[in-house]
């Protein structure tokens, strides 16, 4: 006796809890793995499934047959052979039916049996009616014929199949997904032609390696047009392997300026990718979305119309962001996980897995011709006694007459078996006419010839397989039809950045002389009139656009950024920079500049020296700034200009001494950070001693006028006039004219712009 078990006083048997519990869930888990969850390789189905089918077959409710309501068969398969929940069982059954949830379905419905937006929106099962596809011949087409081994229902009243006699491998073609205890299954959908092909491929050359099979089984095979962009070498693997995972996305095309997307990836509900883009529309996080539309009938099940703002709109930008936040691209788990023929779960590679199916389906034929064999020889057997009796009727009729018990005297008279002689007594009195003995011989023959050729069959090893591959070859031709999947390459999805994600309107920046920045809508505001805080007043503006980064200079040469959009609004007096970042002490804001990274900007002091950079060097998501421009000693920070022509564009330099020098700006050196080199010559001693610095630098082309305001006056340069301020880099200028020495500010006026006073 276990030591484990024990008997007390009463005569109790007492075993204990740890041991029990152990065992029962042992049982349980096992019982979940073999009978619930994982698909058998032979015939690719669950044991509900395969009852669901058994018992439509039983009710003769084959493709040819009317309908029956879904409730009397419902009723069968949990009255007769799954003791279960009526409503777990329909949903198998329902989902067996769906075209778009089976690859190749195993009942024809009618009725309501859900959508693809919603497959559990089916009708309850006294409302609809079913019968069998006539793809599911190929699972019980030859269950009559000797082919499965069967077992006793849940109470032993009735016989079922183990599994079905298939013949294609369906446990590839539609699939299946489950939970088990401690393991799971997803085995995506393959295409029948394809499969076929492998299994033959394999009939003929056994030696065929993974990588032969995935020239022609290319991939799965989803019931959905959309497109797997799953490489090839992951594809491979995952059939090396039996685990991996696949990415499936939604098709769609251009039409009238609008987005129609015609195909979603395997069970994506078009509802919820309409809720999830919606979601974004009203969060203002898809701003160059305007409309969307559901037009999807029974003629186009999906047709999904995504209406961009402008017609200028990048279509496959904005299908790349949605691909990466709806799930109009969807990853699916694989793990081919599954019951084999020694009746164990394993994971199998895709050449184990055809291979014994394979040999699964060589032994159902042979058990199938091996039964045809038997019942033609026992009918040989009765023939060849039933045409003793034809020879010597009369003989036959006098023992049947005269004798108690005609059988024995029969048996011993012509030297017959019991089964013959059994035959002869069954037979009726239209069997004795002489045609019939006619017939009997025709039979013999006929059977004698399929005898042969049964016995050929089985006895060699190739003609058997040249058999299978007929049989399957004709089956694919009937059931097969062409890849609904394509296998595309394609780039990696990517969702809009914050940035991109703002509308692109043109915002003016406007900072204060005591460093309160905003920024306002367009470009035509005019900063000078805005209103300023007591004591503070306009200092430099820059333009450019919303999605753009709003770039800030301080006096100690560190540039900090901001996004344009995040500003406060120029209807108000706006915000000190200095709350939005983190200066070091004292520092003060000299400029601002705003523009696409690879724009030049100018990057000077006061003490003469610069370079030009770009503005993409200038951006910082540091709050305490990036240093940028390092000042000599005695210098201070300008403010930064914009270079619209490195190559073209001449830069314009002025002192507290009425000093101008003009060169191309060219000959400045482009640098990330640092000094520069020096624009205009200053001695050091007076750059310290603050007795001469730069009052005025600016940037603009051979065409464009400037204008030297000083105090109330100005003077015009135009081209010619500029040309006497003309020099090289580093020297120190010419003075300008007496009375506009001690400049305010100088304005660039272009050639396009009516000059100013």
């Amino acid at each position: 006796m276990n030591e484990e078990i024990s008997i007390s006083e009463d005569g109790v048997e007492q075993i204990a809890l740890k041991t029990y519990t152990q065992q029962a869930y042992l049982n349980y888990s096992m019982y979940v793995i073999n009978d619930r969850a994982l698909p058998n390789i032979g015939d690719g189905l669950k044991p509900v499934q395969r009852r669901i089918v058994y018992a439509m077959s039983e009710l003769g409710l084959k493709a040819s047959a009317k309908f029956k309501k879904s409730a009397r068969t419902i009723g069968d398969v949990i009255g007769k052979f799954h003791p279960h929940g009526d409503s777990a069982c329909y949903e198998a059954m329902v989902l067996m039916s769906q075209p778009f949830t089976y690859r190749y379905p195993l009942i024809d419905g009618q009725g309501n049996w859900g959508s693809q937006d919603d497959p559990k929106s089916f009708a309850a099962m006294r409302y609809t009616e079913s019968r069998l596809q006539g793809y599911a011949d190929v699972l019980l087409g030859e269950l009559a014929q000797g082919t499965v081994d069967w077992k006793a229902n849940f109470d032993g009243t009735l016989e079922e199949p183990e599994f079905l006699p298939a013949r294609l491998p369906n446990v590839l073609l539609n699939g299946g997904s489950g939970i088990a205890v401690g393991m799971a299954t997803d085995i995506p959908p393959h295409n029948l032609r394809e499969v076929a092909a492998a299994c033959i491929h394999l009939l003929d050359k056994p030696k065929a390696t993974i990588k032969d099979i995935c020239k022609i089984i290319k991939g799965p095979d989803y019931p959905t047009e959309a497109e797997l962009i799953t490489p090839k070498s992951d594809i491979e693997e995952l059939y090396t392997t039996g685990r991996g995972s696949l990415k499936a996305r939604a098709t769609y095309t251009k039409e009238n300026g609008e987005i129609l997307i015609n195909a979603l990836p395997f069970q994506v509900s078009g509802a919820k990718v309409l809720e999830q883009i919606a979601a974004q529309m009203q969060k203002k996080k898809l701003p160059m979305v305007v409309d969307l539309r559901d037009e999807s009938d029974h003629e186009n099940p999906t047709r999904i119309i995504v209406v961009p703002k402008s017609s200028r709109a990048d279509i496959d930008a904005i299908m790349s962001h949605l691909y990466s936040t709806t799930d109009l691209e969807k990853n699916y788990r694989v793990n081919f996980n599954m019951i084999g023929i020694d009746k164990r779960p394993q994971v199998k590679d895709i050449l184990t897995l055809l291979k014994e199916w394979l040999q699964f389906r060589t032994e159902t034929v042979r058990r199938r011709l091996q039964f045809r064999l038997d019942k033609i020889v026992d009918r040989m057997h009765i023939l060849e006694g039933l045409l003793v009796a034809f020879l010597n009727i009369d003989e036959v009729i006098k023992i049947v007459r005269k004798e108690d018990k005609p059988k024995p005297a029969l048996i011993k008279k012509f030297k017959i078996s019991d089964r013959q002689a059994e035959a002869i007594l069954e037979l009726k009195l239209r069997q004795l006419a002489k045609l019939e003995e006619i017939k009997i011989v025709a039979e013999q023959k006929e059977l004698a010839a399929e005898r042969k050729s049964l016995d050929q069959l089985l006895s060699s090893g190739a003609r058997l397989k040249t058999f299978i591959k007929s049989e399957i070859k004709a089956d694919a031709e009937k059931f097969g039809d062409d890849r609904r999947t394509p296998l595309v390459i394609r780039e990696e999805a990517k969702a809009f950045s914050q940035t991109e994600l703002i509308s692109t309107e043109p915002v003016t920046i406007v900072l204060s002389e005591r460093g309160w920045m905003r920024a306002a809508k367009g470009h035509e505001v005019d900063p000078a009139s805005l209103q300023y805080k007591s004591g503070d007043s306009f200092k430099i503006a820059a333009r450019g656009k919303s999605n753009q980064l709003a770039i800030f200079m301080d006096s100690t040469g560190r540039a900090y950024s901001l996004p344009a959009h995040s500003l406060p609004s120029a209807r108000g007096q706006g915000e000190p920079v200095s709350g939005k970042v983190n200066p070091p002490s004292g520092a003060t804001f000299e400029g601002v500049v705003i523009g696409e990274d690879d724009k030049d900007v100018l990057l000077a002091s006061d003490a003469g020296y610069g370079f030009v950079g770009k503005v993409g060097d200038l951006i910082s998501k540091n709050k305490s700034g990036k240093a940028v421009l390092r000042a000599p000693k005695g210098g201070k920070v300008l403010a930064p200009k914009m270079v619209n022509d490195y190559t073209n564009d001449l830069i314009v330099v002025i002192t507290n001494e009425g000093r101008m020098l003009m060169f191309p700006i060219a000959e400045l050196p482009r640098l990330a950070k640092g000094k520069g080199n020096k624009i205009i010559s200053i001695p050091t001693a007076r750059v310290v001693e603050r007795i001469e610095f730069v009052v005025a630098l600016t940037v603009l082309t051979a065409k464009d006028t400037l204008t030297v305001h000083a105090g109330k006056r100005h003077h015009n340069l135009k081209p010619a006039d500029l040309q006497h301020y003309q020099g090289e880099r580093g020297r120190r200028g010419n003075k300008l004219p007496r009375g506009f020495q001690n400049v305010d500010r100088i304005e660039v006026v272009s050639k396009a712009e009516p000059q100013s006073d």
